[in-house]
């Protein structure tokens, strides 16, 4: 691929809505990364928000308490219209770039406000689209509330995976995700982790979404998700299956950094350090956290299977409820109109939106980074952290992440002991 900095020009297809980002909108000619032989990674997971409420009122929501309020003018809930569109434009996307699988994630807001019917009907929408050779891993993430035992049993029927939204112990999860009356929720989100987790549906069961608070213990945090790990298996089950775990950054920038980056130099580096060494230092794997484990295999010399570690391709696009084609959701926290792509089911093909300045800027890897980022030696592990992290007004996504110091902490502390677990082995042997 040519420099960056000989691609620098006007991009297409930006829009008015995004004048606070210059990087990519106003820096990236995307024309000029086409004319070089550059091509995009086709879409491979396609996220549906099926319904645009919630139930919960959490503190940290990015659709909700952040910048972008699109939610306010957008149906409430996916039509059939929509859905069928979205799982031809799918299916198009598919047969054309030949994929052999392709992920459908159901969200909200809160999916399951959409009723079983209608989620049995986007699901037989979607698997009536996609072409014979193409195989449909079908997805949700829900908080859990409305779970029960007959809705789980549908969603089950269907072939549907899902994973469940869940802050740590029950003090702090009730704090951060609360019902709109300030009731706690997480008797109700207890009770949903408690049917996924039992034997019967542990393999429909994908894992726990966990966002870090870093004024609590870690540790405490720890033990209560591996409370819901499954007891009936081996002591020493195999790596799939154990519960999984991701736990997510809050979302924040340069423009609104997280209070407790201005109070602290890495107060969430120091976190995960805490919790790594716990998980790191058991006798054997307990449970799977993602994150951790992503490091360590680029630390490893792999490649990074997500993309908040390292340099891999975004392949993720958004379907909203009216139809319109988005970047990343999380983009919300940045500003308003910060996921738009201008783009529709109704009107365009995936392979058009591949080509819009946002999607391009977050595939091309190193060439995307800040100076500072580039320079970095752990550039190859960190990838400059969760793109929507590095937006600050004005100067657009083209820096590194709020998050760098946090991010350096944790990955040099892992780098730091994997290496030496290694250097050690020959002596061990």
């Amino acid at each position: 691929m040519e420099q960056l900095h000989a691609l620098v020009g006007v991009s297409k297809g930006g829009g008015s809505g995004h004048a606070n980002a210059l990087w990519p909108y106003r820096e990236l000619n995307v024309d000029a990364l086409f004319h070089s032989g550059w091509h995009p990674v086709a879409f491979q997971e396609f996220v549906l928000k099926i319904h645009q409420r919630c139930n919960l009122n959490c503190d940290y929501c990015y659709v909700y308490r952040m910048a972008d309020q699109s939610w306010r003018v957008r149906p409430v809930t996916m039509s059939q219209p929509v859905w069928t569109a979205a799982a031809h434009r799918i299916a198009e996307h598919a047969q054309r770039h030949g994929l052999s699988e392709v992920q459908v994630i159901l969200h909200g807001g809160e999916p399951l406000l959409a009723g079983i019917e209608r989620i049995v009907n986007i699901v037989t929408g979607v698997r009536a689209a996609i072409p014979a050779g193409t195989t449909v891993n079908l997805a949700m993430q829900t908080n859990g509330v409305l779970l029960d035992q007959s809705t789980l049993r549908l969603l089950l029927e269907q072939g549907i995976h899902l994973g469940i939204s869940l802050d740590g112990t029950q003090e702090n999860h009730d704090l951060h995700r609360p019902h709109a009356d300030g009731r706690g929720s997480y008797v109700e989100v207890d009770r949903a982790m408690r049917l996924l987790s039992a034997p019967e549906h542990r393999a429909a069961f994908s894992g726990i979404l966990s966002t870090i608070d870093p004024t609590t213990d870690p540790i405490a945090c720890y033990d209560a998700l591996l409370a819901y790990q499954d007891r009936t298996l081996d002591p020493m089950p195999a790596s799939d299956s154990l519960l999984s775990v991701d736990f997510l950054l809050p979302h924040a920038n340069w423009s609104a950094p997280h209070p407790a980056c201005v109070k602290a130099t890495h107060p969430f580096g120091d976190w995960l350090v805490r919790l790594f060494d716990r998980w790191y230092d058991a006798p054997h794997q307990e449970i799977r956290i993602r994150f951790f484990e992503e490091i360590i295999h680029v630390v490893l010399g792999g490649s990074s299977r997500s993309e908040n570690i390292g340099l891999a391709p975004a392949t993720v696009a958004v379907i909203e409820t009216d139809g319109a084609i988005e970047q990343v959701d999380a983009l919300k926290s940045a500003y308003e109109g910060a996921a738009a792509t201008g783009h529709s089911v109704f009107t365009d093909s995936f392979d058009e939106v591949l080509r819009h300045p946002g999607i391009v800027a977050r595939q091309i890897g190193l060439e995307a980074l800040s100076d500072q980022c580039r320079q970095c030696t752990l550039r190859d592990i960190c990838g400059g952290g969760q793109y929507p992290h590095r937006y600050r007004a004005g100067s657009g996504f083209r820096n590194p992440s709020v998050y760098c110091a946090d991010l350096a902490r944790i990955i040099t502390h892992i780098r730091n002991r994997v290496h030496a677990d290694l250097r050690c082995r020959p002596a061990m042997a």
